[in-house]
Formats: structure tokens, sequence, C-alpha cells
């Protein structure tokens, strides 16, 4: 473990102290210490949530602060939201409007289809809460006392540590949310023996009452709103609401705090928990909801108080050592598949936030942004589990009422992108909860596309949440329709169903669970495509996902008909949906309809600026540097885009970029890494990689632009957001490895920064697992692994082979001089 040079001999020798003192060492034995990689620290506590530290489990979401006199612990559960099921058939109107905003756009009157496609709205969704603070006070401590401190966040591990000194008294805590346990567990210890003193106590934003229980339990709970107005709403005179009723029908919660162990004495008041004169010990921590489905009815549902008494009894008599193994297991099996290795600097003995600062001011780190990578893994780990719900705006961890975009699901881009790196970094177990959140959106999806547009299959907007909505939300029409009135979400959702059969290649799955959900978006695209004046089928009305255009007599709108991004999405899917009905031999009738359809749409077309339309006509853009790039799906995260097969339409795409410019907010900044990487740039991804890591400070001020990353490494829109972080690391993976048009390419585009390295366990479609190392870039050596024998055609440089391969035969490729030898 690299320690801070200006750690003192006295505060070592105090952690030592401690270490024998204690039943258990302060870092438990294992294979190796964490690398710079691995491992984020720091000097100073958390005093925001942007600089405190983040432990889950996919359910349970822990953000750890690390104040030495008084430490917080904020609560999070992922089935915590406002609000109840959702009425899908909410607007019986919308339907007669359509036919008025097809006859509008196709007469040109963009101003009249703008106005009368509001009329096509419901309601807003709801908003993820917060569920609560652990509030850990030590008593005999004053801050003028700590010496020697730190906290770190250990990644191979998924377990936070605070570690200081108070007067000749070493101090340890150490925690970690269990996958197994689905538990919360806090071990304290100190080197003098009966010299820890703390309570317990909770708190909440949302209604609740805390009592000590009969057995001795610290337990807190409550109800969540049935309704909370977005964030940017401000004019609601009362924006959150509780249902008053006697059986109310908000989310009930509860939190439950147990002492699993110690050596001190224990005294219980009214609604804390004291222990005193001991050396060590353990906490653990139960959280629930009466949350039981996107279409149950939360206040009937199972009794949280009664869940996390029972989660609590199954852990008596475990001992910490058991729980913390059982924990590190689970959690290290996933996040060491996969180790990257770019080189080290002397920024790497560095504390996380000094490095990211010097990082911003142009340091070379590249421990750093091998750290960031496997950050981005962590979280996803961290977030989402099998059983779990989908990862939100924030993925699990948010401590407003009202969080920005309400933390919920936006499906146009940014839910998508959090699971850009799930199949390749090797954690397809995290990309189960969007695949059956998509099953769940499929059923209101249903009812919305078939009352809001007589359509079949299934359909989703711009926004979701816990209850699956799925209505254009606006509130009946006070939304802009260039957010509010998309619905190609579940269109582009579908991709995500085809890249798990793509990687991971289970029939069975695709025939039962990926083919019909596919299936059904296909069927709503078909029935949502109509014939244009030009003969094309096209969408209309359709939206650039929140941009706007100018026509040529200078009207700014942003209804219009087939945007590119809807091109692009419509023509994967039914691309995509052609492939699985070949690879099940199924659906001849089907296919074939699909096909016909595919021929019928709109080329793409390149603008007399040379790049890639953004619209269907050559128009301008208002914002020429917007966020969004999304009439570039084409590229990445799709391939009908490449520099090798569409050398022309790749141009046109590079184009567009360059007149995008860097900007961008943070998670657009990582969309960019993707995309440049896709066009064979390294050098240019690894530009936006270091614009993408600059340094935000935690002021708390919703910002809505500027991007980069916070002092914890979370992603700033800013505000925060969850989605940078993992297109961040998706985009890194590009860079070494890409997968698509059915070859395997090897170090695509690798930056002239990145001259030596390794990288151990990404993942490539068609089932391969690849190891590579290269130095002074040139790769010297790869081996591929083969989930089932076939044969597998690999890319390096210009031109490709194809090679033999047997499941669970590795195969390492023939190397030469120049690197490998592919031809």
């Amino acid at each position: 473990m690299t320690r801070p040079p200006q750690r003192s001999a006295r505060v070592l020798t105090a952690a030592a102290i401690l270490a024998a003192a204690t039943a258990t060492p302060l870092s438990q034995p294992g294979p190796a210490q964490p690398r710079p990689q691995a491992l984020l620290w720091y000097e100073t506590a958390a005093t925001a949530f942007e600089e405190a530290l983040p432990l889950g489990n996919g359910r349970t979401g822990v953000m750890v602060y690390g104040g030495p006199v008084s430490d917080r612990f904020l609560l999070n559960d992922s089935t915590l939201w406002t609000g109840r099921p959702t009425d899908a058939a909410v607007n019986p109107d919308a339907i007669n409007w359509l036919p008025k905003v097809r006859e509008a756009l196709f007469r040109g009157d963009y101003e009249e289809a703008d106005t009368l496609t509001r009329k096509i709205q419901g309601k807003f969704s709801q908003s993820y809460a917060p569920l609560g603070d652990l509030f850990l006070e030590t008593a005999g401590i004053a801050a003028g006392q700590v010496n020697g401190y730190r906290r770190e966040l250990d990644l191979t591990s998924a377990v936070a540590r605070t570690t200081f000194t108070a007067g000749s008294t070493a101090h340890s805590r150490e925690a970690f949310v269990s996958y197994p346990d689905k538990l919360l567990i806090v071990r304290l210890a100190v080197s003098d023996p009966g010299r820890l003193a703390f309570t317990l106590r909770f708190g909440s934003q949302l209604r609740h009452d805390v009592a000590v229980a009969g057995n001795g339990d610290l337990l807190l709970a409550g109800r969540a709103p049935v309704h909370a107005e977005p964030n940017y709403r401000r004019d609601i005179k009362n924006p959150v609401v509780y249902d008053e009723g006697p059986n109310p029908k908000g989310t009930g919660f509860a939190a439950r705090a147990r002492i699993l162990m110690t050596d001190g004495k224990a005294r219980r008041g009214a609604d804390a928990v004291t222990i005193e004169a001991a050396t060590m010990a353990v906490v653990a921590v139960a959280i629930d909801t009466s949350f039981s489905g996107f279409d149950k009815e939360p206040g009937e549902g199972p009794d949280p108080v009664q869940a996390t008494l029972a989660r609590l009894d199954a852990a008596a008599g475990r001992t910490y050592e058991s729980l913390r193994a059982a924990h590190t297991d689970d959690a290290g099996a996933l996040l060491r598949r996969v180790v990257l290795d770019l080189g080290s600097t002397p920024q790497a003995e560095k504390a996380t936030d000094v490095r990211l600062r010097e990082y911003a001011a142009g340091a070379a780190d590249p421990a750093l942004e091998a750290l960031y990578f496997q950050f981005g893994r962590y979280l996803l780990v961290s977030g989402s589990r099998p059983g779990s719900p989908a990862l939100n705006l924030q993925g699990i961890w948010n401590p407003h009422v009202r969080p920005p975009w309400s933390s919920n699901y936006t499906v146009n881009i940014n839910t998508q992108m959090n699971y850009w790196p799930a199949e390749t970094t090797n954690l397809a177990e995290c990309h189960q909860p969007l695949l059956r959140f998509i099953g769940d959106l499929a059923k209101t999806g249903a009812v919305t596309a078939r009352h809001f547009y007589g359509a079949r299959g299934w359909c989703v907007h711009h926004n979701s949440d816990i209850w699956a909505l799925s209505n254009p939300v606006g509130d009946f029409g006070q939304g802009d329709p260039r957010w509010a009135n998309w619905p190609m979400a579940g269109v582009w959702l579908s991709q995500h169903l085809w890249e798990r059969y793509a990687f991971g290649g289970d029939a069975a799955w695709l025939r039962d669970a990926g083919y019909p959900l596919m299936k059904g978006a296909a069927e709503f695209a078909m029935d949502w495509l109509v014939e244009g004046p030009d003969g094309f089928l096209v969408t209309a009305p359709s939206t650039s996902p929140e941009n706007a255009f100018r026509t040529p007599a200078g009207y700014t709108g942003v209804v219009s008909v087939m945007t590119t991004s809807d091109l692009a999405l419509i023509r994967g899917l039914f691309l995509n949906v052609i492939q699985a009905a070949d690879a099940l031999d199924i659906d001849g009738g089907f296919r074939a309809a699909v096909a016909a359809k595919l021929g019928r749409l709109p080329p793409y077309r390149v603008g007399r600026r040379g790049q890639l339309q953004e619209w269907y006509l050559d128009w301008d853009d208002p914002e020429p540097e917007h966020r969004h790039v999304s009439h570039l799906i084409g590229l990445y995260p799709d391939d009908q885009i490449t520099p090798d097969d569409t050398p022309a339409l790749a141009a046109a795409v590079r184009r567009s970029l360059e007149l995008r410019g860097d900007g961008g907010t943070g998670w657009a900044k990582a969309w960019k890494i993707g995309l440049w990487s896709r066009l064979l740039d390294g050098d240019h991804a690894y530009r936006m990689l270091r614009t993408h890591l600059q340094y935000v400070s935690a002021s708390g001020e919703t910002q809505y632009k500027g991007g980069g990353t916070y002092p914890n490494l979370f992603d700033a829109h800013p505000p925060f957001q969850i989605d940078g972080n993992f297109g961040g690391t998706a985009g890194i993976a590009e860079m070494l490895l890409q997968s698509h048009r059915g070859e395997v390419h090897l170090l695509p585009a690798l930056p002239s920064a990145w001259a030596t390295g390794s990288v151990r366990g990404l993942r490539a479609r068609g089932g391969f697992t690849v190891d590579l190392r290269w130095r002074d870039g040139k790769l010297e050596s790869a081996v591929i692994s083969a989930d089932r024998s076939g044969r597998v055609r690999v890319r390096y440089g210009p031109s490709a082979a194809e090679y033999p391969v047997t499941a669970g035969r590795p195969l390492t490729l023939p190397a030469a001089p120049s690197g490998i030898v592919v031809r």
C-alpha cells in the first residue's frame, strides 16, 4: 500500500500499536496491498457529498464522510422513491393530436408542430429519495487533538478505512456494505484498551421516527412522499406531498443498527445507543423498504422494520472476520477480473484530491487514469447487482429530497451510458438490473404506445423512474418537446439486449427474454414510421435529444421530421432484430417485414460543412457546441459507421465532433472519449480523457455546465451525475480493445501517452476475454480465451487474420518484432 511520505514515525507507531491491540489487523491479510491504480486516499475528512467515499451492494448505498469526531454515513436504498405505480394511459386525448402534428411538419410549419406536440404529454417522473443518516459521535476527542489523519477506499476489496491518532491513542474505522449479507458493517478499534467511546444516532430528511427497540437495536422508521416535483420546477406551492391518510400509500422504509460485538459497555437512551470503555466494537446496519415491484402499491408491501430485524438476526454470532471475508470474496471476485497498468509517476504517492488538482494543471499521472477506470468498474459493482434496481442518474447515492433532475432514469442517453462498461469490462452480472428493468418498461410502454400513438409494441420516452414511467413527461404541456417528446428510449435500450447476447452468447436467454423485448420495440418502430413527402419512411414528430435547429427563415425549433439519431437507433434495432431472429432461426415472416422497412429508411446525409447532418434538412445549430451528440450514435455505441467500412461517413462524424468542440458536461465529454476511440484517434480520445478529469471543487452548487471530476472522483455534470464515470471507463476500454463488425481489434486507439502498459480481462463480442501487453506503442503479447470453441478474427493495424479457438484453452497469438502477426 502506498503511504503518504509525510506520515510521521509517531503515527506509524500508533498504527502498529493499534494493530497489535485489536482482534484483527487494520488491513486484512491478502495476496497484495492495493496499488496506486486501486486506492483512493485523502488527508482530511469529507465536508461535502462530493468528497465522501461510496460503498454499496446494489440495494444499499452508503457515503462515508470519515469525520474523526463526528462521522456521517449517508444511507440510500435503491428502491426508495417517491410516488406509486403509474397510469400509462394518463392522456387519452394525446392520440388525436398526432395527425395534426404530422400535417404541420409535412407542410413545413415547424412552429405549429412545436406547439401541437405539447398536447402529447403526460406526468413527470418521481424522485429517488435519501433514506437517512447514521451519525457516529466519538467521545473524548477534540478536533485539535487529531493527527495523522487518513481515509481511503480500497477498490480491490470495496472497503473504506479511516485512521488517525488523538493524543497517544490510535483510532481505526473500517466499513463495507456486503452483498452476501445485505448489511453495512462498521468496525471501530483503538490502540489503548478502554479508550473507545461513541454514540450512534439516526436522522432523516423524510418523515420518520427514531427509537431504541426492545431488543436494544437503534431503529429509524418512516415513509417516503407520494409525490415530489422535479427540482427545476421552482414555482410549485407544495413540491413534496405526503399521504396524510390512515393507510398512507408512500413507500415505507427502515434502518436498524445493532452492536454486533464489543468489549465495552452499552448504554441505551430513548433515541441513541452509546458504547463506553471499549477497545473495539462492530456495528451492523440493515436498511429496507416496502417496495415490492413497479406495479405494486408500496403501502401494501412487506414490512421493512421486520425485514431489517431478520437480517440482523441472521448475522448474530458471526465474527467480523467471517462477515468481511464473505464480502471481500464476493466483491473482489468481480473487481479483480480486469487489471489495467498504464505505468506510474511520483504523482501516485500523493493523496487523490491532490493528484486530481495537479493532473488538471498538466501533471502526468497514468496511474490516476487507471484508477479512474477501475473506479468506474467499482461503482458498477457497488451500485448494480442481480436483484437490485437499475442505476439511476446518481447511481444509488443521493443526499437530496428533490435531487437534480429527480435522480431519475434519463433514458435519452444517461441510463444507457451507465451500462456501457458492463460487458466490455467483464461485469456482465452487473448488467442484469437494466435488462430486467427493460422488461418492466415494456409492460407500461405497451400501454403508452397504444394510447398515445395507436401503435403496437412498446415505447418509452425521455424519463422514467422505479415505477417504469413510460409516457412523454411535461405535465400535460409544460414540458419542452426537445426533451419531453422523444419516444426512442425503448429502441435504444433494446441495444443492450442484443449486446448481452453478442458478448455472452446465451441463446436460451435471447429466445426467452431478449428477443421478445427487441421484437416489441421493433413493432413500435415499424408502426411509428410514416411515409414522408419524399417517399422514405420517417419518424414524425422527431427530435434530436435536447437540441434545437434554426431554419433558413430564422425560426428556432425542436420538432422536425426524422432526425439522424432516430434514423441511427431504428436502423440499429432493425439490424439487431434480424440478426437475433437469424441466430434463433425463428420469425421468418417478421424478419422479412423488418428488412422491408429497413430498406425504405432514408440514408445518412452529409451537410454543407462536411458534417454528419443532425437533422433531416441541413439546418444551422443555434448552439454549435451543444452537449448532446445523439446524431453520432451510429458510430458509438453502435457500429453502423466505421473508418474502414464507411470512410466517408466516418469523416463526416469527425467533422461533426470538430464543430461541436471538446467542451460539454461531464457525461458529454465521456461520450466523446468513446467516439474518438471508434475513429481510431487515440490521442484525441486521450485529450478528451484529460478534459474529463478536470478538477471541480465540492461546492455543492448546481452549475449545469463545464464538466469534470469531483475530489472523490464522482463525475461532475455539474452537479453530480454518475453516467460520466461509466462513460469514461467504457471509453478507456474502447481505446484498448474494440470488437464489432465481426473482428476483435487490439489497441485500436492507443494514445502516445500510454506507450507501455498492460491490461488483463477485457471482454470482446463473441465470448472472448483478452489480455494485452505493449511496449513503446507496439503490442508485445496478446492472449485470447474463448467461452466456446470456434474461430476468432483478429485485427491489429491495417490487416487481420482468423485463428481457431478452443473453449477453456487460451490462445496466445503469434508475435514478431513489429508486433503481432495477423497476416
